[in-house]
């Protein structure tokens, strides 16, 4: 069955080429999801943050092994930052759509406090999600556009689990 996940960790060209080579990830589209402005733009998305929708097979993958994933290709425990992106449009944030999301993200987030990994705590916040907006075109598949494009996501450790 194919599912989506909305995740928000810093800007999301770097997020979506990560992403797109994961097991069982079938589609990924850049986005913005969790502020007042309807219809938001780039130059006009005060309060949404810049988010990647994941669509994945979950025969093939799971929603916690794409938390895991996501936990290890940006800095959680920034505040609104990312690299040199600042301002709560790079917020680290984890769009549920159900109750048993919400609940596998709060345990994730315990389980990646407590590794150690981090020194500080994890500031990713979590957030229902009401509605993803679609990024422009040029935002859509960036960094394969323009393989010398900005990005601060790696892949910083091994797995959680």
């Amino acid at each position: 069955m194919i599912k989506k996940i909305v995740l928000g960790g810093g800007c999301f060209w770097g997020m979506q080429e990560l992403f797109r080579s994961q097991p069982g990830v079938v589609g990924t589209r850049v986005g913005y999801a969790g502020g007042e402005v309807v219809n938001p733009t780039y130059e006009n998305h005060e309060g949404h943050a810049e988010v990647l929708e994941i669509e994945y097979d979950d025969t093939k993958t799971s929603y916690r092994a794409l938390l895991d994933f996501f936990f290890r290709v940006h800095n959680p425990t920034t505040l609104n930052q990312q690299g040199n992106d600042r301002g709560t449009s790079y917020r680290s944030v984890i769009f549920y759509s159900n109750g048993e999301e919400k609940q596998e993200a709060e345990a994730f987030i315990d389980l990646v406090n407590r590794s150690g990994r981090w020194e500080e705590a994890v500031a990713t916040t979590l957030e229902p999600l009401t509605q993803f907006y679609l990024a422009e075109d040029y935002h859509q598949d960036y960094l394969q556009k323009d393989p010398a494009g900005y990005t601060c996501h790696f892949v910083r450790f091994g797995t959680y689990l």
